[in-house]
């Protein structure tokens, strides 16, 4: 599956744009803050319903404008075209659209696209708390496991719903263990799904990785990614059950899959504390790539893959390994930016593939020759 062509409404700092892409590689070069970045996020929303970087979809909307709207034509498996639009007016609910017809759920929407996008901010896997890589894991499984999103809806309506109880319990002095028993078995089938899902994936995902790190870094390193969950020590009933007088003294659910986290280690120890930048880069983007294989063993056809700002804490020699892995056969096809359209183009004389360049100028974008 691939994009072919890409028009972009009132979107950010777009006020028309159109884009024909190529279907291998596509760079976009341009100065910090001329819209590169905006076409990226304009494709992930084509895939996930939602940007990358903004969650509030009106804050996406040109200033001074009442909507934006942005519209997708691909290739799919089956070599026919899909067109997907997703258009956001001011203080109205989002449309978002196959073929013109309206989802009822944008949830049913996921993995219909697959797209992997590897960006700076992904060092926040790293540095930042749990609830980014319970979110990482989750949006990764989510997009070939449609049941495994279901559950993750239900388990969260669930925990809202047991924590406004515990709220009220503490507020007006009493306790109804039968009414906090009702969330109690709405938490357990979902969750125990999940939990089995999230350790399943990782067992799959480390072998990948590894092999990706090593490419990457050329080095010895060994590097793993730990599921690290309450439910490995004791099962799920026992543990809402035991936690209960500590729920109620907190005021809201501290046992469950929602406080499970990612242990990331490299040669047995965490690379937040002891991996260099460089190291640190590799590591993501190593986790990205395998994400990558993993959903394309899964799904059967390639993702899309989208590299913003491919030259952050990296060299021009190891940018270019990584632009000579992805023109292999196993990856279909791929977006990049940049600020420096000499460096981009150095690569390609070197790197024979397919390739169409993009200057973006103050949200414009005009190919090159």
């Amino acid at each position: 599956m691939y994009l072919l062509h890409l028009t972009l409404t009132r979107f950010k700092n777009y006020e028309e744009a159109d884009f024909n892409f190529n279907e291998k590689i596509n760079c976009l070069v341009g100065d910090n803050g001329a819209g590169k970045t905006n076409v990226l996020d304009a494709i992930y929303y084509l895939s996930f319903t939602k940007s990358y970087f903004n969650s509030i979809d009106s804050q996406n909307i040109m200033h001074e404008q009442d909507f934006f709207a942005v519209h997708g034509y691909y290739k799919n498996q089956e070599s026919s075209e899909d067109k997907v639009s997703c258009i956001q007016k001011r203080n109205r609910k989002k449309q978002f659209r196959l073929n013109k017809k309206d989802y009822e759920r944008l949830s049913d929407h996921i993995g219909k696209i697959p797209l992997v996008m590897i960006s700076p901010y992904d060092r926040d896997l790293i540095n930042e708390g749990s609830d980014v890589r319970r979110k990482y894991i989750d949006g990764v499984i989510s997009q070939f496991d449609k049941f495994y999103l279901t559950d993750l809806l239900d388990y969260n309506r669930a925990l809202q719903q047991r924590n406004v109880l515990l709220k009220q319990f503490a507020e007006q002095h009493y306790f109804d263990e039968l009414s906090l028993a009702v969330w109690d078995e709405k938490l357990l089938k979902p969750g125990k799904d999940i939990f089995k899902k999230r350790k399943q994936f990782l067992e799959e995902f480390n072998p990948l990785f590894d092999r990706y790190y090593r490419y990457l870094s050329r080095g010895t390193e060994q590097v793993e990614i730990i599921y690290n969950s309450q439910l490995e020590q004791e099962n799920f009933e026992e543990l809402l059950k035991n936690s209960v007088r500590h729920d109620r003294m907190l005021r809201y659910t501290g046992s469950g899959i929602h406080k499970d986290d990612l242990i990331l280690q490299m040669n047995g120890y965490p690379v937040k504390k002891f991996g260099s930048q460089g190291q640190q880069k590799s590591f993501v983007i190593a986790i990205k790539l395998a994400q990558f294989e993993y959903m394309r063993l899964k799904k059967g056809f390639k993702p899309i893959l989208l590299f913003d700002d491919i030259f952050d804490k990296l060299d021009e020699k190891r940018v270019a390994q990584i632009v000579e892995l992805v023109s292999q056969e196993n990856f279909g096809q791929v977006f990049i930016t940049d600020t420096q359209p000499t460096r981009i183009n150095s690569i390609f004389e070197k790197i024979k593939i397919d390739h169409k360049i993009f200057f973006v100028e103050n949200g414009t974008g005009k190919e090159l020759s």
